[in-house]
């Protein structure tokens, strides 16, 4: 296409630069938008007529002109018109139109140039042509076409008489411009009648035996400015032909055989071409049909619209309603189309539509209409689509009365807590298991707890995490294997509200790590970002909003986290020792048996009764009444995050046992609140789980560091009895460590340096200068093997300032000040009611008391 050929003669060099200004006329939003403007929107205008856009580039694409091949190509198109004498493009910044000989033979005579720019420098010509002279026929196929024609004073003109239908018909070139090429043409193919626009060639036609009839249009106007003003320019210039007055004597001759009202062929038939029986030939545009038919395989989708195939791809990542971004390929046996846009953007709409109709020789308005149907369906398509994920997603199954009853029962179990924990199919880890049950429940608190579990690769994190989201209903939770930076802020505003998100391991979410921060702790997420306006495409800020609560719940194999992720979260630390793993070993043998086999197949009944149990527990206030009493751990700037997860521990406890409590209410600012209260029971649970798993986040030793540190002490402790040796006396390597705790090299190396960095081991070089012996400078107190946390309060003394608020026999006399008091200044006092699962009391219960014997001797075995 931009290969010119300096040695190509006058015509092939012609031909090579009309059909690159064809090419740059494709491309220019500019020059299609003029078109468009001028009612030029059959794409097969464009292609039959080689119309084109000089737009200034065709000097680039030429060689240098220090060369001689461009001095001597430079010099041929300016012999040719092409160029000036100054080196600029002669029909620069124009629509550009061939004018070919009247003999057929596709010869280039002339050239008609318009400009399109608005802003022209004064006395710059509008239409410019190759030569002076005038010479040649546009449109000369018209002439074969039957005995009559139309004849209009310009070119545009011409082609908006081809553009609505009217194939028969060509111009002068200029208004009065009737050239001897006409006159030999119509003598040539016998044309016997002429409807003209300008009457002042209506004399030669005459004289030529033509007979004449003339079109009148309103004063000051031409046939392109009149079409433009009708939404049908077919009829409305359809009617001007009828109306055409005869130039002859006497009577005038046959009418003219009007516009034919042209019955559009079936979509799928294709009829053959006949030769037009009158002035105006409609082209059929056949109709795509109501309901269109859709083959969707896969990701893919392909409708038929008469002869005209659409092929879209990626409707499936479309899943919401604000846009429809898919990718589109418009065909036909004559040529095709391919973009990607969004069908909701009228910008884009346009473009697509412009660009299709000139590929596939198409009306515009027969693409528009197609769009249109296709976007429609593609709706229903999307529609269906999200309704199915919806469904799937978000839909909780109903339960029957049977399995409500069931679930009820299990939540107002006693023993609830100890049911809980047996039915983990998981060996031992019971505060992990129940802490980790505990922050999934607190999911429907407004502020949740986070967990962590951390261990090495193997031991059993993500068994522990996936037993904890076995017991949650699938709706209510949302698990992922990674995430990047930004995937939080677009998940949806509501996607995440009381639900948990779960990340398989942490390293996979480090990119988001600062959204998870801020989701865990402020409760909501917001970004401003920038996007385009679907309708004006420039460039606007969006602001995209993800609500709260969520619990996060997250693995990971690091010893060192993130300190800001650490202090938000409770960490759990998986039991690695070697009767754990003998334990799990046996579990996984009893698997394989008949009754283990048989075993899995009823566990699915456990499950849905705790999943339906969850569904059950409702988002209510949780109040203390014993709060100012509580005490914790003051030492360290940290625990003030640490003391909240605490007295969300303490909620959540209380949160589950929300079926033995009774609910009451409270009239707050004209609105009715309901809540439950903690319970003594609550606290004492909380406390004991805390002192384990709270008292981990106090220690500068992670985990398995920590319990590595126990490990290598009792090693050292039975070498220096059996040697009767000091401690300080004792030299151990990591060989030594290796056989004794059965440890792999690897993780060994990483938790001694952690143990070095902190002086609790201390390196002596060996003997051959290469290896290293260990002094353990670790002397631990009587107690250090207990996990505690400090400064908690016992829970008898609370009972002590319980009684305190209470009349004889520890029964309560009256309520201490409501939890959600009437704000001061308001004459109406609160109304307080206190009702037992939706039954009205006449006086507040006494907490039921929770049975937890089972479970403290677990908890006592592990710590």
């Amino acid at each position: 296409m931009a290969d010119f050929n300096p040695q190509a003669d006058d015509q092939k060099l012609l031909a090579q630069v009309l059909d690159y200004y064809h090419h740059r006329l494709k491309d220019s939003p500019e020059a299609l938008d003029y078109l468009r403007g001028r009612g030029i929107t059959n794409g097969e205008a464009i292609d039959q007529f080689r119309i084109g856009y000089a737009d200034r580039t065709l000097g680039l694409k030429l060689p240098g002109k220090q060369l001689k091949a461009g001095k001597l190509i430079r010099a041929k198109l300016e012999a040719l018109g092409l160029f000036r004498s100054s080196g600029h493009e002669h029909f620069s910044g124009s629509i550009v139109i061939p004018i070919t000989a009247a003999d057929g033979s596709g010869r280039v005579l002339d050239i008609y140039g318009r400009k399109i720019g608005a802003r022209l420098r004064a006395g710059t010509p509008l239409h410019t042509y190759l030569s002076a002279r005038r010479q040649g026929v546009w449109n000369i196929q018209a002439f074969r076409a039957g005995s009559e024609v139309v004849v209009c004073p310009s070119l545009f003109d011409a082609l908006t008489f081809w553009n609505a239908g009217c194939r028969n018909v060509t111009c002068t070139l200029g208004a009065d411009a009737l050239t001897d090429d006409h006159l030999a043409a119509f003598a040539e193919f016998g044309i016997k009648r002429v409807l003209v626009i300008a009457e002042s060639i209506a004399d030669r036609l005459l004289a030529a035996g033509i007979d004449v009839h003339q079109i009148k249009l309103p004063a000051g106007i031409d046939a392109n400015a009149y079409a433009l003003q009708f939404d049908d320019p077919a009829g409305a210039l359809g009617a001007l032909i009828r109306r055409a007055e005869w130039f002859g004597k006497g009577q005038p001759p046959a009418i003219l055989l009007p516009a034919i009202e042209v019955d559009e062929p079936p979509a799928d038939v294709v009829a053959e071409p006949e030769p037009p029986a009158s002035i105006l030939t409609a082209s059929p545009l056949p109709p795509a049909p109501e309901d269109i038919e859709a083959d969707q395989r896969g990701d893919e989708v392909v409708m038929h619209l008469g002869h005209r195939r659409y092929r879209v791809r990626g409707l499936a990542k479309n899943l919401s309603f604000d846009q429809l971004k898919v990718n589109v390929l418009a065909s036909t046996e004559s040529g095709m189309f391919v973009d990607s846009f969004d069908l909701y953007s009228a910008r884009h709409r346009r473009q697509f539509i412009a660009q299709a109709a000139i590929e596939l020789a198409v009306e515009e308005q027969t693409i528009k209409k197609d769009l249109g149907r296709v976007l429609l369906k593609l709706e229903e398509l999307q529609d269906d689509q999200i309704s199915r994920l919806t469904e799937v997603k978000e839909t909780a199954p109903s339960m029957t009365d049977d399995e409500k009853a069931a679930a009820l029962a299990l939540l107002r179990d006693p023993q609830l807590l100890d049911r809980i924990v047996a039915d983990f199919d998981l060996i031992g880890e019971t505060t992990n298991k129940l802490v980790g049950y505990l922050a999934a429940v607190s999911r429907k608190l407004d502020q949740p707890l986070a967990i962590v579990i951390q261990s090495s690769s193997a031991a059993g994190k993500t068994s522990l995490m996936e037993a904890v989201l076995a017991f949650v209903p699938p709706e209510e939770q949302v698990k992922y294997s990674a995430m990047t930076g930004q995937a939080l802020f677009y998940i949806g505003e509501t996607n995440l509200r009381h639900k948990i998100l779960a990340i398989v391991e942490e390293e996979g979410a480090q990119q988001a790590s600062y959204a998870l921060k801020l989701l865990q702790s402020e409760g909501e997420l917001m970004i401003a970002s920038t996007g385009k306006d679907a309708a004006t495409g420039r460039l606007v800020t969006q602001e995209y909003r993800v609500e709260g609560p969520v619990m996060i719940f997250l693995t990971t194999t690091a010893i060192k986290i993130d300190e800001e992720l650490l202090n938000r979260c409770v960490v759990l630390s998986v039991d690695e020792d070697r009767e754990q793993t003998k334990a799990i070993h046996e579990l996984q043998r009893r698997r394989q048996t008949l009754a283990g086999l048989l075993s899995a197949q009823e566990r699915q009944q456990t499950l849905t009764l705790h999943r339906n149990a969850q569904r059950l527990l409702r988002p209510l206030l949780v109040a203390n009444p014993y709060a100012e009493a509580l005490t914790f751990l003051d030492d360290k700037t940290r625990t003030r995050r640490d003391h909240v997860k605490y007295l969300t521990l303490i909620r959540a406890i209380a949160l589950l046992h929300q079926f033995q409590r009774p609910i009451q209410t409270v009239v707050h600012e004209d609105r009715q609140v309901e809540y439950i209260e903690v319970t003594l029971d609550d606290i004492a649970i909380a406390n004991r789980l805390a002192s384990e798993v709270l008292g981990r986040s106090v220690d500068e030793l992670p985990p398995q560091t920590r319990r590595l540190l126990g490990l290598i002490d009792d090693l050292v402790l039975a070498a220096c009895e059996r040697q009767g040796i000091d401690r300080t006396d004792y030299r151990f390597g990591r060989r030594d460590i290796r056989e004794a705790t059965g440890w792999g090299h690897t993780q060994l190396k990483v938790h001694l340096k952690r143990l070095e960095e902190l002086e609790y081991l201390l390196i002596h070089r060996g003997g051959r200068g290469q290896s290293f012996a260990y002094e353990l400078l670790f002397d631990p107190p009587p107690d250090a093997g207990k996990r505690f946390l400090a400064r908690l309060i016992d829970v008898d003394r609370l009972r002590g300032y319980d009684a305190e608020r209470s009349g004889v026999n520890g029964q309560k006399s009256g309520r201490g000040r409501p939890q959600v008091g009437a704000k001061s200044g308001r004459c109406r006092p609160s109304k307080i009611a206190a009702t037992a699962n939706g039954e009205t009391a006449q006086q507040p219960s006494a907490p039921k008391v929770i049975q937890t014997a089972h479970l403290d001797q677990e908890i006592s075995a592990t710590s």
